[in-house]
């Protein structure tokens, strides 16, 4: 079972983990429209948040929105919120060259890439983790943040992009 923590203290995750070199899963995640969003199958990064509630995700996600004008990959951001916050959230701060999609509803998306925190005060939402995918579905990169109160290493997963 795969881990990270939480503010020092080891949390477990749950479901299948994925890896560099596997078939992404493919998935729907529900979009700010309660449109489906397909996650898995073509070239994406896939950028999982616990929410974006937080100062943490709302920065990683304003900076992964602006590096999406930059890719041909298409970016989406994944994580538990329901999606009329989501669609607050990326009204408020002027999000437009990405996607959020939300797993709200059985959680398939964290349980098939194996990042749903299983216990501690966040279990039940996923952890901070990044997935890039080809244009084939597999997954090139991946990155469990090793804690999920900080900001993921953007350097190396702009550069699996390219």
């Amino acid at each position: 079972m795969a881990t990270t923590k939480l503010k020092g203290n080891l949390v477990n995750l749950a479901g299948t983990e994925v890896n560099v070199g596997d078939k992404a899963p493919e998935i729907n995640v529900v979009g700010q429209d309660l449109s489906d969003i397909k996650i898995g199958g073509k070239a994406q990064v896939i950028v999982v948040v616990p929410s974006l509630d937080t100062a943490v995700c709302a920065a990683e996600t304003r900076k992964f929105n602006e590096e999406a004008a930059r890719t041909d990959a298409e970016v989406v951001v994944v994580s538990m919120d329901l999606p009329f916050a989501m669609g607050r959230f990326c009204t408020t701060e002027g999000i437009e060259n990405l996607k959020v999609g939300s797993d709200f509803r059985n959680k398939d998306f964290a349980n098939a890439y194996g990042v749903l925190i299983a216990d501690g005060p966040l279990a039940g939402v996923a952890c901070r983790a990044i997935f890039v995918t080809d244009a084939q579905g597999v997954v090139t990169y991946k990155e469990i943040c090793p804690e999920i109160t900080e900001e993921p290493n953007y350097e190396a997963a702009l550069a699996a992009i390219k």
